[in-house]
């Protein structure tokens, strides 16, 4: 645990509000129920005396908050191996491979990215998420950006909600798109399947926007070039799937094997054992949340993504470029 120690004064602007509503801004660094329950718990006095969290102000009062920050993460660390990209006092730039869950959950209770983040920095079991503030799927692989203290991670949450983070993505695709474009079609819970999302009405689901381009044409495959403008889960896979160009491999949005005419025995083989979606987190780019520098990384696709993109290059110089 780690002790905390804060003394500021309620501003003149806050009176006739309550302690507790005035204490989250004043403190942004800490949740709200986490500052609630501190009060309740007598770590926070008002002018030397507990006070409940509902008490009106007058304005110029004292606030002393004296308390221990208990792990937030009841997961073990586990010695998982990290490709790290990146590390600094307040945020880690990873690249996370195809296969790795990032959450424990139903099904996958060990094992995860937390784990390996509490194992690597034992710290982040203060942190909400061990500091994750987003996430890629099980099997996309790529990078993404962990908060290593309560102001970077509240800072990087603002920014994924503002919108305010570049992310990349690549793409291989069933079908020869003729040119890039752009989803703007919003995404909630399937109706009739709990483990996949769908493009639903306004009502039903949240705005979900990728933008797309071409990158190379194959004879019965594209690579894209994906940009996110928000971050639903599966939001890339969803979109595509929607204008009828799945990903690769996708086993949840209908990614099934599609062989051109006369495929090379490589490519052949390249397309059956690729049992994942044929996504990677390429690019990622962000304002640190305390220098202000603007951070930006890069990370190549992992083996199995390069091998699927050569046999398409191969197949394509060794048939030409129609599939019939």
């Amino acid at each position: 645990m780690t002790a905390i120690r804060h003394e500021a004064e309620v501003p003149l602007s806050a009176a006739g509000r309550r302690f507790d509503q005035t204490l989250a801004e004043m403190f942004p660094d800490y949740s709200r129920s986490r500052l609630t329950a501190w009060v309740k718990a007598g770590a926070v006095t008002l002018d030397g005396a507990v006070a409940p969290p509902r008490q009106l102000l007058h304005g110029g009062e004292q606030v002393r908050l004296e308390a221990e920050l208990e792990a937030e993460v009841a997961s073990q660390p586990e010695a998982i191996a990290l490709t790290i990209v990146h590390e600094d006092e307040h945020v880690l730039v990873l690249d996370k491979p195809a296969g790795l869950v990032v959450h424990p959950g139903a099904g996958n209770p060990t094992g995860t990215l937390l784990n390996a983040l509490l194992h690597h920095d034992p710290i982040l079991a203060e942190l909400p998420r061990a500091g994750i503030v987003h996430r890629l799927d099980k099997d996309t692989s790529g990078l993404m950006v962990v908060a290593k203290t309560l102001p970077a991670m509240t800072a990087l949450v603002d920014m994924l909600s503002r919108h305010d983070v570049e992310r990349q993505y690549a793409a291989v695709v069933l079908g020869t798109l003729v040119a890039g474009g752009t989803v703007d079609e919003p995404i909630g819970r399937h109706m009739g399947d709990r483990l996949r999302q769908a493009v639903r009405d306004e009502e039903d689901g949240k705005r979900a926007v990728t933008h797309y381009r071409l990158r190379e044409r194959f004879r019965a495959h594209t690579l894209l070039q994906c940009n996110l403008e928000t971050g639903r889960t599966h939001q890339i896979r969803v979109h595509m799937a929607h204008i009828h160009h799945p990903l690769v491999g996708d086993p949840l949005y209908g990614g099934g094997l599609r062989l051109p005419k006369r495929a090379t025995p490589e490519l052949t083989d390249a397309l059956r054992g690729f049992r994942r979606q044929a996504l990677h987190a390429e690019r990622l780019s962000f304002t640190h949340p305390v220098s202000g520098e603007l951070l930006s990384f890069e990370a190549a696709p992992p083996a199995d993504f390069e091998a699927l993109m050569v046999a398409l290059r191969d197949d394509l110089a060794a048939n030409g470029a129609d599939e019939d």
